[in-house]
């Protein structure tokens, strides 16, 4: 099975694209070559400037005690694990204390770098950290992948608060939702969404071997999903077969 998200606000968008940009990283810093190391340091670059949005912080913090008030109704439940429960609401505690104690943006610590800042100012441009133009970080990347990791985990260090809080949230926000088994009639599927529940993440799960590609769009009153299959030269052409998939809304 393949998976689809669609974000239904700003929010949520941001959130997965970082999410998307961490996934990269980590397994980046795991290689050895020094070109994946150099893609690695790219990628800290891009959650810098993805991450640079004023409001991201406190936008994660109001969402986690969103979750935690939520989740602390169920105190004294029969029907939920009070273990569970509790192990959640510490995973929440937690990333909510450790994201409050870091001050600024993301990444403001590396700003204060400089040999980091010169590397951020030129990897942008084609070709722009040959070894003629940067001979320190050209130097660098001939050092052992052992110590290379090490820097790099270093850095990416300053972000594990961001990393931890999206991991988090965007667990609870996929779990929040209850797949259900749709059909695609003439490979167009369109819902209306209910009055007065705000959702904010779309889920679309297609069988691989059906090869086809959802082209998706909606907001807060409507979704639509329509089925596309790709060509050899790599256009998506509608499909008009009807076609089931599991559908999630996640609020």
């Amino acid at each position: 099975m393949i998976v689809y998200e669609y974000p239904l606000n700003e929010s949520i968008r941001t959130m997965l694209r970082l999410e998307h940009l961490f996934d990269r990283l980590g397994q980046l810093i795991e290689r050895d070559a020094p070109v994946d190391h150099h893609h690695a340091l790219a990628t800290i670059f891009e959650i810098m400037d993805v991450g640079s949005r004023a409001d991201l912080k406190s936008d994660l913090l109001k969402e986690l005690e969103r979750h935690r008030q939520h989740l602390l109704g169920y105190r004294g439940n029969p029907a939920i694990s009070e273990a569970a429960l509790e192990a959640t609401l510490a995973r929440i505690d937690g990333a909510f204390a450790r994201l409050n104690q870091v001050s600024g943006k993301a990444g403001a610590a590396l700003t204060a770098n400089e040999w980091l800042m010169s590397i951020r100012s030129r990897i942008s441009i084609p070709g722009g950290t040959c070894e003629f133009d940067l001979p320190a970080y050209y130097a660098w990347q001939q050092l052992d992948a052992t110590r290379r990791r090490s820097d790099l985990l270093q850095w990416v260090g300053t972000l594990m608060p961001l990393a931890e809080a999206l991991q988090v949230l965007l667990g609870l926000l996929r779990d929040s939702g209850a797949p259900q088994q749709v059909v695609a009639v003439g490979g167009q599927y369109s819902q209306s969404l209910p009055a007065g529940r705000v959702y904010q993440l779309m889920r679309v799960r297609i069988k691989k071997a059906l090869q086809l590609v959802p082209e998706i769009s909606g907001h807060r009153l409507m979704m639509l999903v329509r089925l596309m299959r790709q060509e050899a030269d790599g256009r998506l052409r509608p499909s008009d077969a009807d076609c089931s998939f599991e559908l999630t809304l996640c609020a």
